[in-house]
């Protein structure tokens, strides 16, 4: 069975920082993309950051253009949201996905419709 886990979320204060890690198991290889959303209160989930399943190509929404960092580990299986400049609207859940198929763009990730999905770690920034 696969398993994201999250890591890393905590509470800051607007304009610091934070580092995000999730780790996948239960697979056989680590040939996917892999990327995070998150979810505020009230409102539905929206994409953040994806990289490719190679490393070298990456993806980011627009709010966080400039501020996060999207990266593999060396353990490929992993990836790290590095999260700076934090403002009190980045407050979410913030969560970890895994393309279910092999060898897919960033793109397989932000679609977000065929993804493994970790539980969520909370981020909260505050004022």
């Amino acid at each position: 069975q696969v398993q994201l886990v999250e890591s890393g979320g905590g509470l800051v204060q607007a304009g610091g920082s934070l580092r995000l890690s999730c780790a996948a198991s239960g697979r056989t290889s680590s040939d996917y993309a892999m990327g995070w959303f998150r979810q505020a209160p009230g409102k539905e989930r929206e994409f953040v950051a994806a990289v490719s399943w190679t490393g070298g190509s990456t993806d980011y929404a627009d709010p966080v253009k400039g501020r996060f960092t999207i990266s593999r580990g060396s353990a490929r299986n992993t990836v790290a949201l590095r999260m700076n400049s934090l403002k009190p609207e980045d407050t979410a859940v913030y969560y970890c996905a895994a393309d279910r198929n092999a060898y897919g763009s960033t793109g397989s990730v932000r679609n977000s419709g065929n993804n493994y999905w970790g539980r969520g770690t909370q981020v909260t920034v505050s004022s």
